[in-house]
């Protein structure tokens, strides 16, 4: 008799993916709707890129709707989770909080302004985002809130300082939301990636990829699919006793000495 094949990891849940038009955040999303998961693709000004997301996604049988927000509003946090639960009837199981900025500024020249458009964006978006999803979970049997930090929440990179002190606020935040939120049954996760590999990065930077290259054990850049995994483990019924935790996703680079 064979067996039957096992239910999609992801199976019955619904996702709301932030920043979900390109890069990793798209591949997050496709990812957990591989698994089974509907999934709502957040994008702010996007909306073409999103809505390719979203079509994929239904294209192969799956469910999926374009929502948009500048989470940078923190009433807009909260109605975009609104509309989320809307959309899946009352049904939020999984956050994934991935809008982010990267400006390459130098700290000497860096204003306020500067400083806040990164900060808001990074991490005050994932404070109200989690805050928003998190009171809706914990009135309906609890869920899952990865954000996306960086390695460079431990290891500082010229120009991102603005960047890495967010990041690095970002993974203590999941930890504090971890210890608080976790009597819910809500699980918080951060996934640090190294370098991912994106279209025109080995022409725009050649010597940073070759010396990523040379420093990373396993050979090779990040994929965005790398980091959509570890999302979709973390949201996952395996990883049900892992929360706090900082999921390094960056192929063996930060276990290089630096001496």
């Amino acid at each position: 008799m064979t067996p039957s094949p096992p239910a999609p990891l992801l199976d019955g849940q619904t996702a709301l993916v932030t920043g979900a038009g390109g890069g990793i955040g798209r591949a997050i999303a496709l990812r957990f709707a591989e698994h089974g998961a509907a999934v709502a693709v957040h994008c702010r000004t996007a909306l073409a890129a999103a809505t390719q997301v979203a079509d994929r996604i239904r294209a192969a049988g799956g469910r999926a709707v374009v929502l948009q927000a500048d989470l940078t509003d923190e009433t807009a946090c909260h109605r975009l989770v609104e509309e989320t639960t809307a959309w899946s009837g009352g049904h939020l199981t999984a956050l994934v909080n991935n809008a982010a900025v990267q400006p390459v500024q130098p700290l000497p020249e860096l204003t306020a302004e500067d400083w806040r458009t990164v900060v808001d964006t990074n991490l005050t978006s994932v404070f109200a985002c989690t805050q928003a999803a998190a009171a809706h979970m914990r009135a309906h049997d609890g869920g899952t809130i990865t954000h996306i930090a960086s390695i460079e929440a431990a290891h500082p990179a010229p120009g991102h300082a603005h960047y890495g002190a967010a990041k690095a606020a970002v993974v203590m935040h999941a930890r504090a939301a971890a210890l608080e939120y976790g009597p819910d049954g809500i699980r918080v996760n951060t996934v640090s990636p190294g370098l991912i590999d994106r279209p025109g990065l080995t022409e725009s930077w050649p010597d940073g990829v070759r010396r990523w290259l040379a420093a990373a054990p396993a050979g090779r850049l990040g994929r965005p699919e790398d980091v959509a995994d570890a999302c979709a483990f973390l949201a996952s019924p395996l990883a049900s006793w892992i929360t706090g935790h900082d999921l390094v996703v960056d192929g063996g680079v930060t276990s290089r000495p630096t001496w």
